[in-house]
């Protein structure tokens, strides 16, 4: 069954609204020791993948729950080439989009919220606490210092990027949330996973909640899915862009940083390609590896 570009549009506002609740539901309270006064009205954005951490966050988490026997790591390979085909391809197919959506938290079905939260602080201290860009880390800084808000923004699950923020000692998270029933995942997404313009609303929507000038705010990213979020605020800032975001920026006279030396722009271009593909993949095998187990 096709979805219409109204329940799409629909489905973000829905994914981004519930994001920004969730976001400063966990964001921490502040306990009056800062030393610089804050900036009420201007905050920073950041994208996490390839932004500020190396690789895909989601494809790490699933490293680490094949580690866990959640599924075969092998399965890993074959969902990456969805990825694969569109990062080459350079066009996503809005089926192919809906069913990794749709797979790629299915596997929290039944599972309890704090199973995931103490799983997701397991493997950040396993898989990701190295692969944070310094220079990244050094721009989000660089915001706190001035007294601003720094958020994250990603289409990984809120309580992996939740993590993600507080480890890093910034703000909190904006990420996909994941329907639960008396602290139980029901298997669905509230919405959608945050990505392209369910980012852009979540932004919208924590600003408002939170009483800030868009103007006066920066967003950073990779990813030229992510011109929607860069678009609405006032300062856009390219971190270690694909080859169409870089075009874009320059086109539009955004700042453009490149924390990647040559072989490691491969490397980390190459996890790019696999990342997400395949960390939706591997949660839809896991579902299937349970299944199976179970029958």
């Amino acid at each position: 069954m096709r979805t219409s570009s109204t329940e799409q549009i629909d489905s973000a506002k829905v994914a981004g609204r519930a994001s920004a609740e969730a976001a400063v539901a966990s964001a921490p309270v502040q306990d009056g020791t800062l030393t610089t006064p804050p900036d009420l009205t201007a905050a920073a954005f950041f994208d996490v993948d390839n932004t500020m951490m190396m690789g895909a966050s989601l494809f790490h988490f699933a490293r680490g729950l094949a580690a866990r026997k959640f599924f075969n790591p092998g399965d890993l390979a074959g969902f990456a080439w969805q990825q694969l085909k569109f990062r080459i391809g350079g066009r996503e197919n809005p089926q192919d989009i809906q069913a990794s959506r749709e797979q790629a938290l299915s596997f929290v079905a039944g599972r309890s919220v704090e199973e995931l939260v103490n799983l997701s602080e397991e493997i950040y201290d396993e898989l990701m606490a190295d692969r944070i860009w310094a220079g990244t880390r050094a721009l989000a800084q660089m915001h706190l210092d001035a007294g601003q808000r720094v958020w994250l923004v990603t289409a990984t699950p809120v309580e992996l990027a939740s993590i993600i923020a507080r480890r890093l000692g910034l703000t909190g998270a904006l990420g996909t949330v994941s329907e639960s029933e008396n602290g139980i995942y029901t298997g669905r997404l509230v919405g959608e996973m945050l990505h392209g313009r369910a980012k852009a609303h979540a932004v919208r929507a924590i600003a408002a909640s939170e009483g800030l000038d868009l103007r006066r705010c920066t967003a950073y990213s990779d990813s030229a899915n992510d011109i929607p979020m860069l678009s609405v605020v006032g300062t856009a800032v390219a971190v270690n862009p694909d080859q169409r975001l870089r075009e874009i920026a320059r086109a539009r006279d955004w700042e453009v940083r490149d924390f990647r030396t040559g072989r490691k722009a491969v490397r980390i271009g190459l996890n790019s390609m696999l990342g997400a593909g395949a960390a939706a993949g591997a949660v839809a095998a896991g579902l299937a590896y349970r299944r199976r187990d179970r029958s």
